[in-house]
């Protein structure tokens, strides 16, 4: 059986110069988006899980590494993270996570989710007040064919 590729996702704290990039290329095939901020690897491995660690492992002391995600969810829709935190960071996080009685894993993991969700209930709410606040200058049908034309609008150099 042959072992799958994973699509990561890099994201640094600063952009690399020319020469890091390059020296890291050497390493292993990367592409870089228009600022070398963020990096996209292709890892073998098992598991999106040692796919992860792989990367952190043989890139880690070379780039100045925030993040590391798969790219694509896993079955349960799900996108795998690795975080490397400081000693310092590490001690507290298993302080708070102790008070709690959760795993350092599953408390910031816990953390995460309720996070994204308070985000998308955040969203919704402000995307519910700005069509309120449209709807209260115009008709329905007004607003229906402003929608309409915005979302068929071609960009001006944008070929159909």
């Amino acid at each position: 059986m042959t072992m799958p590729f994973h699509a990561l996702d890099v994201t640094l704290t600063r952009a690399l110069t020319p020469a890091e990039l390059r020296r890291t290329v050497r390493v292993m095939p990367l592409a870089a988006n228009h600022d070398t901020t963020r990096l996209l690897a292709l890892v073998r491995a098992k598991t999106p899980d040692k796919a992860l660690k792989q990367l952190r492992h043989q890139l880690g002391g070379r780039l100045p590494i925030d993040v590391i995600t798969t790219h694509y969810p896993d079955p349960y829709g799900q996108i795998l993270l690795n975080v490397a935190f400081s000693p310092a960071a590490y001690t507290a996080l298993e302080a708070v996570a102790a008070h709690v009685e959760r795993p350092p894993h599953l408390f910031v993991q816990e953390a995460i989710h309720r996070a994204l969700a308070r985000h998308a209930v955040e969203e919704a709410d402000r995307l519910d007040r700005a069509l309120q606040h449209l709807l209260a200058g115009t008709t329905p049908p007004q607003l229906l064919a402003a929608l309409g034309r915005a979302l068929t609008h071609t960009p001006a150099g944008v070929p159909c």
